[in-house]
């Protein structure tokens, strides 16, 4: 059963005179990490406002089509309840930090503060979610203090000790350096395996190919692909929507107009390495 289905959505802003989403049909399934990409001004952000229910909730406008999380249609949800079923991490961390707070285990106990949990429940999950993401180093850190790579990924602790069901994840990695953006992605594949589904706005081709179940091309509004990550990054038509691919599948691609075929077309560079050495050892040279 898909967690969130999305049917015949489209939507435009009160202030708007066109429509910004437009017949769109999805189904995110429970477990899955689900990359939004496409060129800016695509909708992207405004789907994720509609899946976390900032759009009818805050957001008026006209919204037409059907939005089920769980069975149940977006405007049905309380927002309380759905900010508990749903969590959201901004882009920039800077507006995530709530600035009140003195240490980063404190911030990240903050939003367990405001729904009145037992003190000592708190202080358990904060110390699970810090040990999990491994920043145990910073707990007793100001946050005010951090860089904006360590700030992301308070703010995004302060999300997952509310152990939200899905996470909505708008770019963020945008601000960030590799090193930063490689614990962000890290931090995100832990609570895939944890089981928590995941929706991601994200340009860093790579380790969209890395890391996604399904992605999710939009333009214009409009789905204009979808697909297992795998096949729709192997797919040369996906560069039409403003995509580009990954520089493994590109290599590829230009092998192949050169009559250098390989059984598959990679998209990651552990399956560019296998690849190559089977195409390699078909030819005979050894490695």
């Amino acid at each position: 059963m898909s967690e969130v289905k999305i049917r015949n959505l489209s939507y435009k802003y009160p202030t708007g005179n066109d429509e910004v989403l437009r017949d769109i049909n999805l189904d995110i399934e429970k477990g899955k990490l689900y990359a939004l990409v496409g060129v800016n001004g695509g909708g992207k952000t405004t789907l994720c406002n509609v899946i976390r229910g900032f759009i009818p909730h805050f957001y008026k406008g006209d919204l037409h089509g059907d939005v089920l999380i769980d069975g149940i249609d977006i405007r049905n949800w309380d927002t309380s309840e759905i900010s508990q079923k749903v969590g959201f991490v901004f882009q920039n961390p800077f507006t995530q930090i709530s600035g009140v707070k003195e240490t980063v285990f404190d911030e990240i106990a903050f939003g367990l503060e405001n729904l009145g949990i037992e003190v000592s429940v708190i202080e358990k999950r904060v110390q699970d979610i810090i040990k999990l993401l491994g920043i145990e180093y910073l707990q007793d850190k100001n946050p005010n203090q951090l860089s904006g790579g360590q700030k992301q990924r308070v703010a995004l602790a302060s999300i997952i000790v509310m152990e939200p069901d899905i996470l909505v994840i708008d770019e963020p990695t945008s601000q960030l350096d590799p090193q930063g953006t490689e614990e962000i992605f890290k931090a995100i594949d832990i609570m895939k395996q944890k089981g928590k589904t995941i929706i991601l706005v994200e340009h860093k081709i790579e380790l969209i190919a890395e890391y996604a179940d399904y992605i999710v091309v939009l333009q214009d509004g409009q789905i204009k692909k979808q697909g297992k990550a795998e096949e729709l990054l192997a797919n040369e038509d996906t560069q039409n929507y403003g995509v580009e691919l990954t520089q493994y599948t590109q290599l590829n691609l230009q092998m192949r107009k050169h009559n250098m075929k390989t059984d598959k077309i990679p998209v990651t560079e552990d399956e560019s390495i296998k690849v190559m050495k089977q195409w390699l050892a078909l030819k005979g040279v050894k490695t």
